[in-house]
């Protein structure tokens, strides 16, 4: 009898796993759908304490670059007439931009490349005026928010974002001729927006970045605008879809924690401690459904790997430059790192940021920087270990052994991705462009390097 009985000891234990997952998919809908509802009251809550800097900083992002929400709002089809070309255009080329097989061969790569980047210069020549998308523009930056208000200019900042990424690349999957490529001149309809829309969100990357190519390219309806891998297979396009929805996701989980993060600091320097470990308590039960979000997407089966590398992940690449005051000056593209949670979480609990200060100038919009240094300024996890204050200072565990497991198991399952095989180009990451020299030993040491910068972050989250 024991065989049978370990057999139901087995089943069951597998059912119970199976509806606990289902219990939480569950939960993690109604944690969303009650974040969106209660997003309303957080807000008019946080604008009680605007005279504290914590809140005013939040209220800000949440005012001007959300356009009044968070994730930000972005509409992609209320804009002015000179402006609805752009949009008009990168859906009209998109069936040449995606190949089902990838060439080998330089020429063939070239002549395919060519002959997109023609398409895109001859249809802004035609449809763009560039003096009216400057006059446009140049009213908004003088404050004439009604020529553009803030979702629409959202919505235009990402189509331009994702043209130049498109026309920087020019084919996808990513070749090797493309990122032999040092310098590219864009045509003028695509130059002359963008320092514009980088001054008004404070960076300077010639790439573009997570909040314009995926907060951005959601419209107030949930969809994706502007996709990458139109007419390819199933696998391909539900695994871009999932990818960068998982994005989207995670800020919309995360802005109650900004909330929740703002109200833990002003309780703590108001020494109302209860309220302040209440604050803490909410952090780490909605940290859990958020990591849900990278849990159950960033798999196989979600997220296919022999496609991500290929298909999914390159079109954010950059690893192009140009001559700044005569000195060749270079720019990755889209990271998981450019993410404002996990800044703001580590910032929050009093860690040093990854990224350098030239980098969070380049991708990071100011208004995030801004929250993320708020925070840091005003983290008081290192005076609670001092006053050994022990109810904080386990809610303050609980939070970080959540981000070490995240970190551990990002850690893990990225490295999969980025080993796969994709002989049509270089070994690259977006955020880090080419790693590699010619060589499988170059490719093997660059991923190892990879996965040691991961294994310091790890051990940083302390």
């Amino acid at each position: 009898m024991l065989y049978p009985m370990t057999f139901i000891l087995c089943f069951l234990g597998a059912l119970i796993i199976f509806s606990g997952n289902l219990v939480w998919r569950r939960r993690l809908r109604l944690a969303a759908e009650v974040d969106e509802m209660g997003s309303s009251s957080r807000i008019e809550d946080l604008r009680t304490f605007k005279d504290c800097q914590t809140a005013s900083v939040l209220l800000e992002l949440f005012d001007n670059d959300g356009a009044g929400a968070w994730p930000p709002k972005a509409n992609h089809d209320s804009w002015p007439m000179a402006l609805r070309p752009y949009k008009d255009i990168y859906l009209e080329l998109l069936p040449l931009l995606p190949a089902a097989e990838p060439s080998l061969d330089d020429n063939v790569n070239n002549e395919r490349r060519n002959r997109y980047r023609s398409q895109m210069q001859k249809l802004l020549k035609e449809r763009i005026d560039i003096a009216q998308v400057d006059q446009i523009l140049a009213a908004v930056e003088a404050g004439k928010w009604d020529v553009l208000p803030r979702d629409a200019y959202n919505g235009f900042y990402a189509c331009v974002a994702v043209c130049r990424h498109a026309y920087r690349w020019a084919t996808i999957p990513v070749v090797k001729v493309a990122q032999a490529e040092k310098i590219v001149d864009f045509p003028q309809e695509l130059d002359a927006p963008w320092p514009f829309l980088q001054r008004n969100f404070g960076v300077t990357a010639e790439s573009g970045n997570n909040t314009a190519n995926v907060l951005h390219n959601f419209n107030e309806k949930g969809e994706r605008v502007y996709k990458i891998n139109v007419g390819m297979s199933d696998m391909i396009r539900s695994s871009e879809e999932v990818f960068f929805r998982m994005f989207y996701n995670l800020e919309i989980l995360a802005f109650p924690i900004y909330c929740a993060m703002v109200r833990a600091i002003i309780c703590f320097e108001e020494n109302d401690k209860v309220s302040c470990v209440r604050h803490l308590e909410n952090i780490t039960f909605r940290l859990r459904y958020l990591l849900l979000v990278f849990y159950e997407n960033l798999t196989e089966s979600r997220v296919s790997h022999s496609v991500w590398l290929s298909y999914v992940q390159g079109f954010q690449g950059w690893g192009v430059g140009k001559m700044i005051d005569g000195e060749f000056v270079k720019y990755d593209g889209l990271s998981g790192n450019h993410v404002l949670f996990f800044q703001a979480l580590d910032a929050f609990l009093g860690m040093d940021r990854y990224l350098t200060d030239e980098n969070m100038i380049r991708y990071i919009p100011v208004n995030q920087r801004k929250l993320c240094i708020t925070l840091k300024e005003h983290s008081f996890r290192n005076n609670v270990k001092e006053h050994n204050d022990t109810r904080l200072e386990n809610e303050f565990s609980k939070i970080v052994n959540h981000l070490k497991l995240f970190r551990a198991a990002h850690r893990a399952r990225v490295m999969p991705y980025l080993e796969q095989p994709a002989p049509e180009r270089l070994t690259m990451t977006a955020g880090k462009s080419v790693l590699e020299g010619r060589t499988a030993e170059d490719t093997k040491a660059a991923l190892k390097a990879l996965d040691q910068m991961l294994a310091i972050r790890l051990k940083e989250t302390v």
